[in-house]
């Protein structure tokens, strides 16, 4: 299992988990990180920067210690 801060640009993967106290997960959920969705890497920002991720067809940029908590399975192996 994989975090997505661990994905390069253009790698898709699917969310397998999501570990984040209740506030973080409840926003994370809004922005449509669920558990089965589809996503892809975008862009990631130099130096350990925010990454740009897209979930069908929205787009959201994320802080690194954000993505570390969203277990994915990746699809790009």
């Amino acid at each position: 299992m994989q975090l997505l801060s661990q994905l390069k640009k253009g790698e898709h993967a699917v969310i397998s988990g999501i570990e984040a106290e209740e506030y973080l997960f409840h926003r994370l959920s809004a922005l449509g990180f669920r558990v089965g969705k589809s996503l892809s890497i975008i862009r990631r920002a130099n130096f350990n920067g925010p990454i740009h991720v897209r979930l069908g067809t929205t787009d959201v940029i994320l802080r690194s210690a954000e993505a570390a908590r969203i277990h994915i399975n990746n699809l790009s192996d």
